[in-house]
């Protein structure tokens, strides 16, 4: 049968041969290279040392690292980056001779031969980074140069020049030194060019490598056509139809002449989207009391309501609107009032003070999902604890002087249900004619007073123990006795301006702890007089 199939199937085994050991390291350089160039190819990698610390087998991964620069000696060229890679490849040597056949035809035999193996290879495949050339005759391009040669001399002798100003100079001026196809083009375009004084950063781009963004529409986006009223142009846009749409409250600043009567008509167009039932009750809260702080409104909702509330998006912008600024900041405004005009509105207002000291640190989100969704956590609540906690949340809004129901104090002044407080509160003695920005319908003197007492009792509380009117008396006296020049200060338009007035963090705690040592002296006072009354009680006894 080999017989018939002829030598065109005969099959012929590849010979092996040796596979010598001897290493080289290979660099794919982005460039033509001759014979003679090679000096400057190697020059341009940073010289023969940096190469061989770069293919060092035990060689950093910071000095894996090659450098090529196209243009040696300009401190503001960016390089090329190149990184060392590892590969499997071989060397191979391949001759060709030349032998000439009788007819004249020149004929090529080649032979190829392994001279070793490749283990490394330097490739650049980053992309370059944008260039810059300076002008190179500007003595900061000069101290740049005169750094790098470490000319004393030059550095010393550099000095900053007037400023000229002379940002646009005309055309006809040769720009710095550029290729010179580059400066071909520049000289024919005629006109005034720029003169900034602009020197490159050591880096441009942080993209080395080309991405393919493969861009696509979105599949939800149709075409629209608008008309410019005034030049009744026809221009057509993509609009994404499934986009989410947020709505918030209307928010308006202090400083606003009028109120919002009535929600905007994005928020009016939606309205059959929110829940009618929640929206009429929080209706209902405003009518019975036009200001509302989120905290205290949200309280008179159950979790799964709440839950609605949040999600809805709708029903607190069609509810009120907000002050961006001012007494009432951050509250929701029943529509059509302005509590700017109302004196009764100052017991709407709200305090508020950062604490930035508690030791107590808030839970994360995701710990404290984990735990509401344990059921371990429901099995091991009874009903009269999930009854507690319950009713623990729906007063966090209330500071009542002897509990603390959070870790923030943000209050509404109606809210406040502390004897002391509410009294201060309800004083209509001091108040202004004019709402003020800052302080509202109560006088400087008044609101301070208010924010002393509020800010030790609550400080007290976070201590753990509930401080007494005899303290904050005390406070109220040091703070008379002392002469404070009020300096007048226009509060800028979107700055957060409830914390403004507050005592600075130092006099707060030595508020604090003037208040401590005095409360201590008192109990050790009471101690010593149980004691020595007990002895001398005893007395009789013993001489009995």
């Amino acid at each position: 049968m080999s017989d018939e199939a002829g030598p065109s199937t005969t099959r012929s085994e590849a010979p092996e041969r040796p596979l010598p050991s001897t290493p080289f390291y290979s660099i794919e350089y982005p460039g033509y290279v001759k014979h003679e160039s090679v000096p400057l190819a190697v020059s341009n990698l940073g010289g023969p040392s940096r190469l061989d610390t770069a293919f060092k087998r035990t060689a950093a991964k910071n000095e894996a690292l090659l450098e090529l620069n196209l243009r040696p000696g300009n401190p503001f060229a960016h390089p090329i980056p190149g990184d060392i890679v590892s590969t499997n490849n071989i060397l191979l040597k391949v001759v060709r001779r030349k032998r000439r056949h009788p007819d004249g035809e020149c004929i090529g035999e080649f032979t190829a031969e392994a001279v070793g193996i490749i283990p490394k290879t330097a490739r650049f495949r980053s992309m370059a980074d944008y260039q810059f050339q300076p002008d190179m005759n500007d003595p900061l391009a000069q101290l740049r140069l005169a750094m790098d040669r470490m000319d004393v001399d030059a550095i010393r002798q550099y000095s900053i020049l007037e400023e000229k100003e002379d940002y646009i100079v005309p055309g006809s001026i040769h720009p710095p030194e550029l290729d010179p196809a580059l400066t071909e083009q520049s000289e024919q375009t005629s006109g005034p060019r720029s003169n900034l004084r602009l020197f490159p950063p050591p880096l441009f781009s942080r993209q080395n490598v080309p991405q393919n963004y493969n861009f696509k529409p979105n599949p939800a986006s149709i075409v629209t056509s608008l008309v410019n009223e005034e030049s009744g142009e026809e221009r057509k846009r993509l609009i994404n139809k499934g986009r989410w749409k947020g709505y918030g409250p209307m928010t308006i600043s202090f400083s606003d002449p009028n109120v919002p009567e009535a929600p905007p008509p994005t928020v009016e167009n939606v309205r059959t989207q929110a829940n009618s039932e929640l929206l009429n009750r929080i209706l209902e809260f405003m009518n019975e009391r036009p200001v509302w702080t989120r905290a205290a409104l949200y309280n008179q909702f159950s979790p799964a309501e709440l839950r609605e509330i949040h999600n809805s998006k709708v029903i607190m912008p069609l509810a009120g609107y907000m002050f961006s600024d001012g007494p009432w900041r951050d509250a929701m405004i029943r529509f059509k009032y302005d509590p700017r005009k109302e004196p009764d509105a100052r017991i709407y207002q709200r305090i508020y003070f950062r604490n930035a000291n508690h030791p107590v640190a808030r839970a994360s989100v995701v710990a404290r999902r984990q735990e509401g969704r344990s059921a371990a956590t429901y099995i091991n609540r009874s009903i009269e604890q999930e009854e507690s906690f319950e009713a623990d949340r729906r007063k966090s809004h209330i500071f009542d002087g002897n509990t603390l129901t959070k870790e923030t104090a943000a209050f509404q002044l109606c809210d406040i249900h502390d004897p002391m407080l509410k009294e201060m509160i309800e004083d209509d003695e001091n108040l202004r004619e004019v709402c003020d920005e800052r302080d509202g319908w109560y006088s400087t003197q008044a609101l301070e007073r208010i924010k002393t007492v509020l800010r030790h009792k609550f400080f007290s509380l976070l201590q753990g123990y509930v401080a007494t009117e005899e303290e904050c008396e005390a406070l109220l006296g040091q703070d008379a006795g002392k002469s404070q020049t009020t300096r007048i200060k226009r509060l800028k338009f979107g700055k957060h301006n409830m914390a403004k007035g507050a005592l600075r963090p130092e006099d707060a705690a030595a508020a604090r702890l003037q208040a401590t040592l005095d409360r201590n002296a008192r109990t050790l006072l009471a101690n010593r007089r149980e004691m020595y009354g007990g002895r001398s009680s005893q007395t009789p006894d013993n001489s009995r």
